[in-house]
């Protein structure tokens, strides 16, 4: 049965949690809360433990210590009426390809205890919304991926779930279908649904009202697109173009005044501290390391170099 939950309380409550396989730390004391019908965006490198957060909040896998509550549920501790309450999209396409669109959805409408009326109409609303009217009868394997993906997501809110988790639910989907995806999910928050979603692409992160991004299985900050723009990047921002990217940033390190430097596409971001350099100052001290730079001008702060900062900023805390 699902739990009605009150608009001013969390939806997602998690506490410390903590998975550790053998002598690997997966998921280290990771705490954060998410409200209803937020859009939560969870960010990270590969192996940082965003899977490994997402199974355990799904209450596919119980933590060493600490806890969540997810829909007012103990993880550990009722992790059957979580699953009950959920709706869950992983990063690998889950629906059976020999199957037609109208047989899958049967399928799962029977897996989630759907029957009559209420199951024709469900069936309705996700044909709908993917757009897959007059496909009912085709093979799923031979629609479009991203209506394959589109189908997923129908799928996985088939039951009308208050929570949804999406794993990375975007990858090898065009930019043009991807943007369609998340008018999707706007959508379904809209109407009241919590989304927390992990993706590689940072440009998607932006649509998440709040970011989490975890490194090395710790949350490293918690903050709207805009707040963690504003909070993990202090240095002034400077874009450097290159004739030839190889070796520039060994023959910049130690630079007085830059903090650290990151490629970004064909150019060098460099970080330096607040106020020490202006562009034509950086120009000059680069060229006077031997570095043959074409244009030196401040940058805005992308979330891309909020994540390498934070990522370093990491690695330098614990010596890596």
């Amino acid at each position: 049965m699902t739990m009605t939950i009150p608009s001013a309380a969390p939806v997602i409550e998690v506490e410390e949690l903590t998975k550790i396989f053998g002598r690997f730390l997966a998921v280290d004391r990771v705490a954060f809360k998410v409200n209803r019908g937020e859009v939560f965006g969870f960010l990270g490198p590969n192996g940082a433990g965003k899977s490994t957060t997402i199974r355990m909040l799904c209450g596919l896998l119980s933590s060493t210590s600490g806890t969540a509550r997810v829909g007012g549920y103990d993880i550990n501790r009722s992790p059957e009426q979580v699953r009950e309450n959920i709706g869950y999209m992983s990063q690998k396409f889950s629906l059976y390809r020999d199957l037609s669109v109208a047989e899958n959805i049967a399928f799962f409408g029977g897996v989630y205890g759907l029957r009559g009326q209420r199951l024709r109409e469900r069936t309705e609303a996700v044909i709908a919304m993917a757009g897959l009217a007059g496909l009912e009868d085709q093979v799923t394997g031979t629609i479009s991926g991203a209506l394959q993906q589109r189908m997923a997501l129908g799928c996985a809110i088939l039951h009308d779930p208050p929570i949804l988790f999406l794993d990375e639910p975007t990858s090898g989907v065009d930019p043009i279908s991807r943007r369609q995806f998340w008018d999707l999910i706007h959508n379904l928050a809209a109407r009241g649904v919590t989304v927390l979603i992990t993706t590689h692409f940072l440009d998607e992160a932006e649509f998440c009202s709040r970011i989490g991004f975890i490194s090395g299985g710790r949350l490293v900050a918690c903050d709207t697109p805009a707040g963690i723009k504003r909070e993990s990047v202090r240095d002034d921002l400077f874009e450097v173009s290159l004739p030839e990217l190889r070796g520039t940033r060994e023959k910049v390190s130690g630079l007085d005044g830059v903090i650290a430097t990151s490629y970004f596409g064909p150019r060098l971001h460099v970080f330096c501290r607040r106020d020490f350099f202006t562009a034509e100052r950086l120009a000059s001290a680069l060229r006077a390391r031997g570095v043959a730079v074409l244009a030196v001008e401040p940058a805005p702060v992308r979330l891309e170099d909020c994540f390498i900062r934070l990522v370093q900023k990491q690695m330098e805390g614990t010596g890596s």
